[in-house]
């Protein structure tokens, strides 16, 4: 009896042990963090998922890449251990390869609020997400142009496209993609979904702003039909993200798209190759890395 008192005194004592290491470990990462923005490109496999974590610790992830549940293994590793909440998450899309992780991660996270492009499309995975999202009661906004997404600390994200009505545009999804640019300081991020040349050559048309970004996230994958030499001109990238599964049946990223990014003197980083890629903002410049 002695013996399983130390031995329940020890395992007590143990057990409160972990836990404020456990505790302590959490707050020390997410202070570590305070100051600087995280843009991580998660490695998916074939879609896009990508999170963002603002200088004061508020979360997003723009699509959640497949329902292969892999989002929520890429989430584990740049998220606080035992963080399961998120503050906002949008759809740029209703792709599988882009909405299809969300049955996921509304399963997994509190979600504070759901962006999307309102694009009106029917299948299952478009329908169990929606059936998520009513019954957590969780708040669904219209993403349009002009609309902007305070991550604190300074840092925002700029919804740019679409300017109009794309509810119809269910069978051309891409062409309602939505597109966006995170700005921290004088740090950015041109993010453009699935976009291709004719919403690039719109972007262009109406900006009235520069659309100068340090970091470029291709759209569609490394499409042909995406990221033309006009576009990546007046983005003018230090360095272009490119979110692709391995030897994807699509032939992306496609040797014209490569391409053009390799004239315009551009380097590349991608999953397929380098897996998530995180980057990181001090407001001055972001510093990329694995």
């Amino acid at each position: 009896m002695e013996f399983l008192k130390k031995y329940e005194v020890h395992a007590l004592f143990c057990a409160l042990l972990l836990g404020c290491i456990f505790v302590w470990t959490t707050v020390y990462a997410q202070e570590q963090g305070r100051g600087v923005l995280t843009f991580a490109m998660l490695d998916i496999g074939q879609g896009d998922a990508l999170f963002i974590e603002g200088p004061t610790g508020l979360q997003m992830l723009i699509d959640a890449g497949p329902n292969t549940g892999a989002v929520l293994s890429a989430l584990a590793r740049v998220m606080p251990l035992g963080d399961r909440t998120l503050d906002a998450v949008i759809e740029t899309h209703p792709d599988a390869d882009h909405m299809g992780g969300f049955i996921d991660v509304l399963d997994r996270y509190q979600v504070g609020s759901y962006i999307s492009p309102d694009i009106s499309k029917t299948n299952t995975v478009i329908e169990a997400v929606k059936k998520e999202l009513a019954q957590q009661d969780i708040p669904v906004y219209t993403a349009r142009r002009g609309m902007v997404i305070d991550l604190g600390g300074g840092a925002e994200l700029d919804i740019l496209y679409p300017d109009m009505d794309v509810s119809g545009y269910g069978e051309k999804t891409n062409d309602g993609s939505i597109v966006a640019r995170l700005v921290y300081g004088e740090t950015e991020v041109l993010l453009t979904g699935d976009a291709a040349f004719d919403t690039e050559n719109h972007l262009l048309a109406v900006a009235s702003t520069s659309l100068a970004s340090d970091l470029l996230k291709v759209g569609h994958h490394g499409s042909k039909t995406s990221t033309g030499s006009a576009f990546i001109e007046a983005i003018h990238p230090e360095l272009a993200l490119i979110s692709v599964g391995a030897k994807n049946s699509y032939g992306h990223p496609t040797k014209e798209a490569l391409e053009r990014l390799r004239a315009a003197g551009v380097p590349v980083m991608r999953t397929d190759v380098q897996g998530t890629i995180v980057c990181r903002s001090d407001g001055r410049q972001f510093a990329c890395g694995l």
